[in-house]
């Protein structure tokens, strides 16, 4: 395979989605501070003015919607004039409960959100990104996408599936300029608590569960604050922006970019242990 081309030769247009807080807003604001078109996307209409007010041209986008993948890939490529350099892909949330709790809808939901969605916008921008000659197609992932944790189950299945599809993208763009990056954070402060506790009260019903006391626990823990930022391995999301911007410059970026301790610690433990010793850590640290 050739050289890639100059990372500083032109400017870069890149698509940042889930842009209302925490990962998504940070990493629009360090791409734009070094001098990127940064495209953003955000569900709520307050937040898309909130994101106008800052400078930033933003656009509606639900992965939920079809349609409003469409809407904003046409939107972002008449803005970067036909080119769109860099695709992150970051809005997400996490459905709590048991797997037997799961319903067929809960389940369909999250990965509407968390999957398919993903999967049609990286597939409407590869379309321009091979016309182009080059590209970044950028996955937020987990540390919670190769090591399941209980109670998490579809949010598990959601992160796993995208790894396993954004691994299979990369063996088949391995002859292009067009990369393919998974970063993983762990604990990040943002307002994912608040957002799954959301939807364990819409989707769960402890009352009728086998789990139900343990409901109480997953219940305090996802509604002491409203943030994830109580564990001392816990970083800001700039930790996460660090990573994008890695995965956007380095010549050759790598496939995978961890982002906190516990994510290259259960990396190592995964390689390491027999599943039933690190089933045992898991389970404890759930």
């Amino acid at each position: 395979m050739t050289q890639p081309p100059n990372l500083t030769a032109v400017a870069r247009t890149v698509l940042v989605t889930g842009c209302s807080t925490g990962i998504g807003l940070v990493t629009a604001q360090r791409l734009k501070d070094r001098g990127y078109q940064v495209l953003t996307t955000a569900r709520k209409p307050s937040d898309i003015r909130a994101l106008q007010s800052q400078g930033f041209a933003c656009c509606f986008l639900d992965y939920t919607l079809s349609d409003s993948i469409t809407h904003a890939v046409s939107w972002a490529l008449e803005l970067g004039g036909g080119k769109l350099y860099g695709v992150f892909n970051n809005g997400a949330y996490g459905q709590p409960g048991a797997v037997e709790d799961l319903t067929r809808d809960a389940l369909r939901e999250q990965f509407e959100a968390n999957f398919f969605g993903w999967h049609q916008l990286t597939c409407e921008v590869l379309v321009h990104m091979r016309q182009a000659g080059e590209g970044r197609i950028i996955q937020n992932s987990s540390v919670l996408g190769f090591a399941a944790m209980k109670f998490r189950g579809a949010y598990n299945a959601s992160k796993f599936a995208l790894e396993g599809l954004t691994d299979t993208l990369r063996l088949e763009l391995r002859d292009t300029h067009i990369y393919v990056v998974l970063v993983e954070p762990g604990p990040i402060t943002s307002e994912f608590r608040k957002t799954a506790y959301k939807y364990f009260q819409r989707n769960i019903r402890p009352e009728l569960s086998a789990h139900k006391n343990a409901y109480n626990t997953v219940a305090n823990r996802l509604s002491s604050d409203g943030t994830e930022a109580d564990s001392k391995f816990t970083l800001s999301p700039d930790a996460v922006a660090d990573k994008v911007i890695l995965a956007l410059e380095s010549a050759s970026p790598n496939a995978r970019y961890g982002v906190t301790f516990p994510t290259h610690l259960f990396a190592v433990l995964r390689r390491l242990l027999p599943t039933k010793v690190l089933d045992y850590i898991l389970n404890k640290a759930g």
